[in-house]
């Protein structure tokens, strides 16, 4: 459990009062959808913090209450994180934190310090590891916590979310022993030639323990907010499609709306059905504080699990795992039930789907439900990380939404290579093909999975380079995309995958004033020095919430 403590003072700033304010000498950018750009020089902002007017350096500037000077500063849409999870960001922001270890001793280091420096907390909790950055060739053991923590419980999970890592205690405290059975949609990693469950559990399996971990407390989740949203703020985002929200974790954001602690924009869809239907009751909520919160609809549901952990539903098998398949976390008829259950009042879907198979199958899924369920649905499908390339022309088909996250791919490269082998990587992040069969396109983190560094995802799109320049040329070039059209998918783009056009997402006449000054014109920057955009201010509905200098 975390043990922190709220600085009232901190999170209880009341909001200033809202005038009409001149932005004036800007090098301005905003962009649609299509990638299209306009610039301007000024922006007028009405005291509702709605942009009233975009001025080009010929127009005459209106007579304001406030001006401010923005000394020939690029001033750009506000960046939108499509696909990340709030809480559980704020909360790795607090709790036991192996995403930068290189090596299992690293790891077990920090576990045994982190114990140390807690010894009032009944479980360890965290998450990070990866056990290909360790390259370690396995998955770690229950054994190699023990060595450095035996007196209590250590769950920690995998950097994507879909394994998780436990001790003895932990593997205890869920009953899982040599006669616990897989579950549907999960597995139980076993020591080499026994049933003895080996430490980590994959999918489905997790939530044997899972469910004994000791959850957040109300104050916990109030300062998990408090910290995700500084950190995005920091990196210029300032609206997310939130993924996976509970009840509690609605709460938590009606607490932060109700006292003015609530500054990101989020776009929130349910973790299960029965909190879709607590939180949203017979439709999508409406906006909530000044469009800043709304529950859309239902997300991520998990139709596969991820490549890392080699639960990706393959249509055949792994490369190097030549007996497995992956992970179908749902059945044909579990999944459609899902989905008709969320589209019969309609709350839009997302359905997670990493594997060519699980694509395949959303796809097949939303083809049948199209029938009955008409009109503007947006079926999202969240990573659609590897298609088969004669699977990617029906994402134009009724108007699916590809939320992806560009990041995953410089971090999955090597390891997608050896997953698929060389023959079946045609397919994989897709982004250039999305885009060319029409298919709207939205980007995006999987924070905490990923850090939400929006102009890094920019980067790897137009380029598929790590930040170490590789590899040379390019990961599979032919998938990058332009400047203008990745801007478009971090900010239109991301607004249109969370039914929000018209509220945010572009800068012109009647939409929210969410906007960045940052330190260099985004689409004239090399992939290079996009990694390098530095935040200069951060604004949201006509609000400085960020100030680099302070």
């Amino acid at each position: 459990m975390i043990r922190c403590a709220i600085l009232a003072g901190a999170l209880l700033l009341p909001a200033p009062a809202f005038a009409d304010t001149l932005i004036d000498d800007v090098n301005g950018i905003s962009v649609d959808r299509e990638g299209h750009v306009s610039r301007f020089a000024a922006l007028v902002i009405d005291d509702h913090g709605r942009i009233a007017q975009v001025l080009s350096r010929y127009d005459k500037a209106p007579r304001t209450d406030y001006k401010i000077d923005g000394q020939g500063r690029t001033l750009m849409p506000g960046m939108i994180d499509a696909h990340l999870h709030v809480m559980e960001l704020g909360l790795s922001l607090l709790t036991l934190d192996l995403s930068g270890t290189k090596s299992l001793a690293e790891a077990q280091a920090k576990i045994a310090e982190y114990a140390k420096s807690h010894p009032d907390a009944p479980w360890i909790v965290g998450r990070g590891w990866n056990q290909e950055t360790w390259q370690l060739g396995r998955f770690p053991t229950a054994a190699e916590i023990d060595a450095v923590v035996s007196d209590r419980p250590v769950w920690l999970g995998r950097v994507d979310g879909h394994a998780a890592w436990g001790n003895s205690l932990a593997l205890a405290a869920g009953g899982v022993t040599a006669k616990t059975a897989d579950p549907l949609g999960g597995r139980i990693e076993r020591v080499a030639g026994s049933q003895k469950p080996a430490g980590v559990l994959i999918d489905n399996a997790r939530t044997l323990i899972d469910a004994k971990v000791p959850p957040p407390r109300p104050q916990d989740r109030d300062l998990a907010l408090h910290k995700a949203q500084e950190l995005l703020e920091r990196n210029g985002v300032t609206a997310v499609g939130d993924m996976d929200v509970t009840i509690e974790n609605w709460m938590a954001y009606r607490r932060a709306g109700d006292s003015g602690r609530l500054q990101i924009r989020l776009m929130s869809y349910a973790a299960s059905v029965g909190d879709m239907i607590l939180i949203g009751g017979t439709g999508p909520t409406p906006w909530l504080y000044d469009d800043r919160l709304r529950l859309g609809g239902l997300g991520e549901v998990y139709s596969d699990g991820a490549l890392g952990s080699r639960g990706a539903l393959l249509k055949a098998p792994y490369a190097d795992d030549p007996k497995n398949t992956g992970n179908a976390r749902l059945s044909g008829t579990q999944l459609r039930n899902i989905m008709s259950r969320a589209a019969m009042d309609h709350f839009q879907v997302a359905i997670h789907a990493i594997g060519d198979a699980a694509n395949a199958e959303v796809l097949d899924a939303i083809d049948e439900l199209s029938t009955d369920f008409t009109g503007d649905r947006r079926w999202r499908v969240e990573h659609a990380q590897i298609v088969d390339p004669v699977d990617l022309p029906r994402f134009a088909q009724h108007g699916i939404v590809a939320s992806m996250q560009p990041v995953h791919q410089t971090s999955d490269r090597i390891m997608t290579e050896a997953r698929l082998g060389p023959y079946r990587l045609a397919g994989a992040y897709a982004w250039r093909s999305m885009l060319q069969n029409g298919v709207p396109l939205a980007f995006g983190s999987d924070s905490p999975v990923e850090a939400p560094e929006p102009f890094v995802g920019m980067a790897v799109a137009v380029s598929r380079q790590d930040a170490n320049g590789e590899p040379a040329g390019g990961w599979q070039p032919q998938q990058t995309i332009t400047r203008e059209q990745a801007l478009a998918a971090y900010t239109a783009g991301a607004a249109y995958a969370g039914f929000a056009e018209g509220r945010f997402g572009e800068l012109k006449p009647g939409e929210r004033a969410d906007f960045l000054l940052v330190d260099r014109d985004p689409l004239a920057a090399t992939a290079a020095d996009l990694r390098q955009t530095r935040v200069l201010e951060t604004w949201i509905g006509g609000q400085k919430v960020y100030a680099a200098d302070k």
